[in-house]
């Protein structure tokens, strides 16, 4: 056998090794939801504010409950102060003239929350059925602006012997055209041009004789037309 048959034999061919460039390919990245808005760019240590919920109509009550729940169960109280459905008392009147005291919701199709905003909290919040989104700009939380807090959250109290008087739900709004339903002017139609829900009353113009007068009336004598 010549050296050169023995080198043959005594040196197998072996594979080289791959080269960087034909190194595998990274996986593709996750694909990205167009339609969920962006995350806020907050920390952990956000300061607590007031934020405005968008949630479904007439559901406020049920939806801010559920957050209370889903705040409880994730335990993340620290991150969350009062959960409001902001209301008044307003006064109804059923049909045998019952005078009745009920809530009226001052903002429909909102809640408000005092929290801490970061990438929990904010997850938390849309994970709760019935909240669509915060309110702000391009899908950022935005806190609400102190005079609306004062408007809605921290609502003077009032002292007993100086009760504010309670308002009457009056279906009625300025512009209104309706009909006198007892009294001198029955019968008389007319246009609502005041509505005051302190006093459960409303003026309405009537034209009498040629000239419109403007006449006071209780929200109940009148109906809409």
């Amino acid at each position: 056998m010549s050296d050169e048959d023995v080198k043959d034999v005594d040196s197998p061919e072996t594979e080289a090794a791959p080269s960087a460039s034909e190194a595998p390919a990274p996986p593709p990245p996750a694909p990205v939801d167009p339609n969920e808005p962006p995350k806020p760019e907050v920390n952990d240590e956000s300061p607590m504010d007031w934020y405005i919920l968008k949630v479904a109509f007439n559901r406020e009550d049920s939806i801010a409950e559920a957050l209370r729940k889903k705040v409880r169960m994730e335990g993340m109280g620290e991150y969350f102060g009062d959960i409001v459905v902001p209301s008044e008392d307003v006064a109804t009147f059923t049909r045998d003239g019952k005078r009745r005291v009920s809530k009226r919701k001052l903002l429909p199709g909102y809640i408000m929350v005092y929290m801490s905003i970061n990438d929990d909290t904010w997850f938390l919040v849309r994970e709760v059925g019935g909240i669509s989104d915060f309110t702000g700009s391009a899908g950022k939380p935005m806190p609400m602006e102190p005079e609306d807090v004062e408007r809605f959250i921290n609502r003077p109290a009032v002292e007993d012997e100086d009760e504010a008087p309670i308002k009457t739900a009056i279906p009625f709004k300025v512009g209104d055209r309706v009909r006198v339903k007892e009294g001198n002017f029955e019968n008389q139609e007319g246009e609502v041009d005041v509505v005051d829900e302190a006093n459960g009353r409303v003026t309405v113009i009537i034209n009498i004789f040629g000239r419109s007068v403007p006449m006071e009336l209780d929200h109940w004598q009148v109906e809409p037309l």
